[in-house]
């Protein structure tokens, strides 16, 4: 019998599960990956079909077992989507679609019950991603759905029932659902019975990196697992990410250049505040205050799906992307005058305005879309600089490195930008699958594998690039941010204007 020395990251996101295999050196032997769709029921109201994601991560994990055989695995472990969630009835049975965390129908929710008091407990300012206030919305608008419920789990909890046939989740898994008080880590009964629940209705929480369960023998067949294998349950995507960057230490923040752009700064005491939203961290007991734009690459897919106008002149090899890369790399600091509010899908941290809007300020006749492109890198970067200083000015704490990760990260002139606004240095990290990294560092320490979570993290990441910064373009950048710093407040009326106009 082999010995067993690597462990699987489960990451079921919010288009796809993958299932990494990851030995001792954080090194991927192999994986495997399904997708799945979801459903624009209305506009702002997006939900998945909860058997999917089933479906998606035991076709993951047995493409990905086949490949190194399943006596070398010690252990598996999950991180997801969050905030999304579930209802199911006594059966395990969906009574309806999943609600995903994009989804916004329960803003007159936020604007009632949202208080500070809210924001005290759960960490979360108020904004329509947490699940509580979806779960209102549910017992306003679908009261039968409430009555029926059994059991209302996160995307971890409905994938451990599917493996172990425990109801289990950890804290750092359910916490973004918005039920959960953080100083304590456990649920807080006032939240769970505004929306109608009591505490046998939701998982049973477990510290991250617990061991909720083992394989059940008819998962097992299915996955080409043996019977008994430790389920250990992680953290949130965005802390797993931070985690798979070994953001276990103060002054340490990750900075995730995905779809939106998330970054996180550990912290070993509770705290909030409107700066950030505080998420539990990976390491049992302590804290990720995390930040969000919302457009990130998905700004950058938006400007070249609708204005690039590229594609037929792509030299052969090179990407739309690629092409305006270089046109951006020969415009100056600045974007000659040309400021872009990133702001596509409305603010989060620190403004949480979502009626915000993006806009591009300082247009002329000298600028094409070299400068548009270049100024989008740019305002997300000035953007970061907000977030970045305001998270250091809430919490008192010097972040001290950031290490960045997501397809964002693969542009060299991004990264530079974002060095050089911040003035920081900058150190891309060696494994981008960092998400489910953070789920294979959970699953080794459970094992046995590294003697605790930091070990592994110490043991298993790695960089790969360093970019420091420029300081003569962040004197520049300097001067820039003053004038960004105006953009918002000054529009702040007119995207109310706008959002009244156009109900």
């Amino acid at each position: 019998m082999s010995k067993a020395d690597l462990v699987i990251g489960i990451d079921c996101s919010t288009t796809a599960s993958k299932a990494v295999v990851w030995d001792m050196t954080g090194r991927a032997v192999a994986t495997g990956r399904r997708s799945y769709g979801q459903t624009h029921v209305r506009s702002g109201w997006v939900e998945q079909n909860a058997p999917d994601w089933w479906a998606a991560t035991s076709a993951a994990i047995a493409e990905a077992v086949a490949l190194v055989g399943s006596q070398r695995i010690a252990a598996i472990a999950i991180t997801h989507q969050r905030e999304t969630f579930v209802c199911l009835d006594k059966a395990g049975e969906p009574i309806r679609p999943a609600i995903t965390w994009m989804d916004v129908r329960a803003t007159a929710e936020v604007e009632a019950f949202g208080t500070p008091d809210v924001h005290r407990i759960t960490g979360k300012p108020p904004n329509p991603t947490p699940a509580w206030y979806k779960l209102l919305w549910l017992k306003r608008h679908e009261p039968e759905t409430i009555a029926r419920t059994a059991h209302v789990v996160d995307v971890a909890g409905y994938l451990v029932q599917k493996l172990t046939g425990e109801w289990a989740t950890s804290w750092a898994c359910a916490d973004p659902l918005g039920l959960v008080d953080l100083q304590r880590f456990d649920y807080d009964d006032g939240l769970l019975a505004a929306a109608g629940l009591s505490r046998h209705q939701v998982s049973r929480l477990l510290p991250p990196g617990a061991v909720a369960g083992q394989i059940t023998a008819s998962a097992g067949a299915l996955l080409g697992l043996p019977a008994g294998l430790p389920v250990v349950v992680g953290a949130g995507d965005g802390q797993s990410a931070g985690l798979g960057c070994n953001v276990t230490k103060p002054g340490r923040a990750y900075l995730n250049l995905g779809t939106g752009v998330v970054s996180g700064v550990y912290a070993a005491d509770y705290s909030h505040d409107t700066a950030y939203r505080t998420m539990g961290g990976p390491v049992p007991g302590t804290y990720i205050l995390e930040t969000f734009i919302g457009g990130g690459t998905q700004n950058i897919v938006w400007f070249i799906e609708n204005f690039a106008g590229t594609a037929h002149n792509a030299t052969a090899g090179k990407s739309p992307e690629q092409i305006l890369e270089e046109a951006a790399m020969d415009v100056p600091i600045g974007a000659g005058g040309l400021l872009c509010l990133p702001y596509w899908t409305g603010a989060m941290t620190p403004y949480w305005d979502g009626h915000a809007r993006g806009a591009f300020v300082g247009l002329s006749g000298v600028h094409g879309k070299a400068h548009m492109y270049r100024a989008i890198l740019e305002g997300i970067a000035l953007e970061q600089r907000l977030l970045t200083n305001g998270v250091e000015a809430a919490s008192g704490s010097a972040i001290t490195e950031i290490l960045m990760l997501g397809g964002g990260s693969r542009s060299p002139l991004w990264c530079q930008i974002i060095a050089d606004a911040l003035g920081r240095t900058v150190k891309l990290v060696r494994e981008q699958e960092s998400t489910a990294l953070g789920a294979g560092i959970h699953a080794a320490a459970a094992a046995g594998l590294y003697g605790d979570i930091r070990s592994a993290a110490d043991g298993m990441t790695g960089i790969d690039t360093v970019f420091e910064p420029d300081m003569a373009a962040h004197a520049r950048y300097s001067e820039i941010f003053d004038a960004y710093l105006d953009i918002y407040p000054s529009l702040r009326s007119t995207f109310q204007l706008l959002a009244e106009s156009t109900r």
